[in-house]
């Protein structure tokens, strides 16, 4: 079965925070909670059927892909594949070695750790529910703290494992799925409009 992950493109490290603002403003998750995405190794960029099957040949792991991929030809012919760049390959053994290329050249995502599913988060920065707006995490105003393990990851690990889940999703699922969950809608649900945010994992 074809691991699917946007071609060409890495999946980001579990993204970076809990705000819309660019990647620039939410550094801290990233530092602390980074786990790999699923994402596309970079050896693995030949186009020509005859550069992917003569890379996959290569190694024991290439072999086994084509095996999986449903390629059963006789070792005979194999060879005289390999030998001619320019071979009349059929377009169905072509299609199945391009499968079997993809699936070695894509790495599926880790699954986020339960450290960080169970895990308590503090945010500092600017946060809004309402009319109430403050800064967190200084004298005026205590830190955001969210309760990670009172949350609904579902959506979250799914979106990740199948390389989907991107900093905007990621920020409106985690608003949704970990700090409702936690501490409720508030006022009026929440908004994180700062430029600047800091978000701590203990």
């Amino acid at each position: 079965m074809r691991r699917d992950c946007p071609r060409g493109r890495r999946a980001p490290a579990l993204p970076s925070a809990v705000t819309t603002r660019p990647a620039s403003a939410r550094p801290q998750w990233r530092q602390r909670c980074a786990q790999r995405g699923c994402h596309r190794l970079s050896s693995y960029s030949a186009k020509h059927w005859h550069a992917q099957l003569s890379q996959l040949t290569g190694t024991r792991r290439g072999y086994e892909a084509l095996e999986s991929a449903g390629l059963d030809v006789k070792p005979d012919t194999l060879i005289k594949w390999l030998s001619d760049p320019e071979y009349n390959v059929r377009r169905s053994y072509r299609d199945l070695i391009h499968t079997a290329y993809e699936n070695v050249a894509i790495v599926p995502a880790d699954p986020i750790p339960d450290h960080v599913k169970n895990g308590q988060f503090e945010i500092s920065g600017l946060v809004k529910t309402g009319a109430d707006e403050r800064e967190r995490g200084n004298r005026r105003a205590a830190l955001l703290r969210i309760d990670g393990s009172r949350g609904d990851w579902s959506d979250i690990e799914a979106l990740w494992l199948a390389g989907d889940l991107r900093d905007d999703d990621f920020e409106d699922r985690f608003i949704e799925d970990v700090i409702v969950a936690d501490i409720g809608e508030g006022t009026d649900g929440w908004e994180f409009s700062g430029s600047s945010y800091s978000v701590e994992l203990r």
